[in-house]
């Protein structure tokens, strides 16, 4: 069995976690999220623990057992804590200022970028060169991230660019004449 798959899942006071069938939804202080386990996994409520187990001994089976612990334990700590991401912007003249659920972005361009942020998804401006992303959704706030540093993503001589704020862009050497 996966070895992800056979740690169990703590549900802390205050989630709420409903099994139907197939299905499951999470319901924290935050958000609430639902999830369709796959046939071949099972997912199981004990009290204040859940666990996932495979149905079949099979390498497909296993490996989504794994992946469905992963995405269950994602959606507990996201209802509780929340995610967040961080995009820091260098290069002279970027910046960003957020209005909202709007981002707005100067990188360079001759217009300015605007991005909207999708539902349960804050974006925060501590100071113009660095963007907070939040939210519940683990793979949506990575989304968000990824679409707007796509806008204008480093580039290797002089390092401009959107950048995560733990990213580290390996430096290229200009030409010599």
């Amino acid at each position: 069995m996966s070895r992800v798959a056979k740690m169990p899942i703590e549900i802390p006071s205050g989630v709420e976690v409903n099994l139907s069938g197939q299905s499951v939804s999470v319901k924290g202080p935050i958000g609430a999220m639902s999830f369709e386990v796959h046939h071949l996994v099972s997912a199981n409520v004990d009290g204040n623990v859940m666990s996932v187990k495979a149905l079949k001994s099979s390498k497909e089976a296993v490996a989504l057992s794994g992946t469905t612990r992963a995405l269950l334990n994602n959606m507990v700590v996201g209802v509780t804590k929340g995610f967040e991401r961080k995009l820091t912007l260098i290069g002279v003249g970027y910046r960003a200022q957020a209005k909202g659920k709007e981002l707005n972005l100067t990188l360079g361009f001759s217009h300015p970028v605007v991005y909207q942020a999708p539902e349960g998804i804050t974006i925060e401006t501590p100071n113009q060169t660095e963007i907070l992303i939040k939210g519940y959704d683990k793979q949506v706030v990575g989304q968000v991230a990824a679409n707007i540093r796509a806008y204008r993503p480093p580039e290797p001589y002089k390092g401009k660019g959107v950048r995560y704020a733990d990213e580290f862009v390996a430096r290229k050497e200009a030409k010599k004449k």
